[in-house]
């Protein structure tokens, strides 16, 4: 039985590779699929690990450019190199080197790092990159890191990008695990008020912070969302306030921010249902500022990000703190005990044990 010979196989490979590159760019300039979805199907369906845009990226943009003009010459039109390949070279997006290609990846400023989070600065724009995967949950050591993180930057950089180191999830919202140690003392009520406040002074800093949401923003990922002034949503992006199926409420400003952004009877929806909704419906209801393809994501926030950051920022201060102005921090109040006399209740207990088992919850009104 003869076996190819090793410079047939690397021939194959390179060929498949290529053309699994070609294709996967096709469907996404078609619009037949966004690029996580494009990169999850090729990874759950075909089992090609890393998808084709992760694995594209870790290799460079322009390297593969290049490999592929020379399989057009070689081996035909079939592998003639797709216009967005050839967009995003141009635009200097070549992949993990340059920070950038079809997913984009954080180059954390040299020096210590907290944990859960990444700063990078460049030049007056800084860039959170939450970095707890694979859910980004807020955990009390995330939300400090976060306060920190804020505190560090907070009135020295013109704008704040959040963004997230991977492609499955903006955040997934408060860390559940850490909720029946929150009921049996204080540490729940320190940490919505911890939250309330790093929130409410991103609210009225000069500094401008922009959500840059690719994927799932539930619970305190959306309530993070919400507190920051811009949000732009990749496709892929869903928005969700789930505290309801645990038999608790939104605890990092869900009640009071939602319905100023979407109205009452939205919010009341989203919250008594605990339905998430997708970028699309988001942006029509105000919840989104924009949506923008999946690969088009941290480029569009950086673009608002450095618009903003050429205006006055004394002016900016004062339209958002005036914009900020009313009965909020009351609300926010309301909210913080709401939310720790539902975490104590016999209903909470059974939803947050019924999620950490798997299981369908009773609840019983105690």
């Amino acid at each position: 039985m003869s076996t190819a010979s090793p410079n047939v196989s690397a021939s194959l490979v390179e060929r498949m590779g290529l053309k699994t590159l070609v294709e996967s760019c096709l469907v996404l300039e078609e619009g037949v699929a966004s690029a996580k979805d494009i990169e999850i199907g090729m990874m759950m369906g075909a089992g090609i690990l890393p998808g084709p845009f992760t694995r594209a990226d870790e290799a460079g943009l322009d390297a593969l450019l290049e490999q592929l003009e020379r399989a057009h010459e070689e081996w035909g039109e079939l592998y003639e190199p797709p216009l967005i390949l050839r967009r995003l070279v141009a635009q200097g997006r070549l992949g993990k080197k340059s920070g950038q290609g079809f997913f984009p990846y954080p180059n954390p400023d040299a020096g210590d790092q907290r944990e859960t989070v990444l700063l990078e600065t460049r030049g007056d724009i800084a860039i959170a990159w939450l970095n707890r995967p694979p859910a980004n949950a807020l955990s009390p050591h995330a939300v400090r890191d976060l306060i920190s993180l804020w505190e560090e930057i907070d009135g020295k950089v013109r704008a704040l990008v959040i963004a997230s180191t991977n492609i499955f999830t903006f955040c997934a919202g408060a860390d559940i695990k850490e909720f029946p140690k929150m009921s049996a003392d204080a540490e729940g009520t320190e940490l919505v008020r911890s939250a309330h406040g790093f929130m409410r002074a991103m609210e009225r800093s000069p500094t401008v912070t922009i959500a840059a949401v690719n994927s799932i923003a539930f619970g305190g990922g959306c309530e993070l969302a919400m507190a920051c002034d811009l949000r732009i949503a990749a496709e892929s992006a869903s928005f969700g306030q789930p505290e309801i199926n645990l038999g608790i409420i939104p605890g990092f400003g869900g009640t009071q921010r939602l319905p100023r952004l979407v109205g009452e009877a939205k919010a009341l929806e989203m919250n008594l249902s605990g339905d998430p909704v997708d970028a699309y419906e988001a942006h029509r209801v105000g919840l989104a500022n924009q949506v923008v393809p999946d690969h088009e994501l941290f480029d569009s926030a950086l673009a608002w990000a450095r618009q903003i950051a050429q205006k006055a920022p004394i002016a900016i201060e004062e339209i958002k703190t005036r914009s900020a102005h009313g009965d909020l921090d009351e609300g926010l109040a309301a909210e913080a005990e709401g939310f720790a006399r539902a975490l104590r209740s016999d209903d909470a207990r059974e939803g947050i044990g019924a999620f950490l088992s798997k299981r369908r919850p009773h609840f019983r009104g105690r």
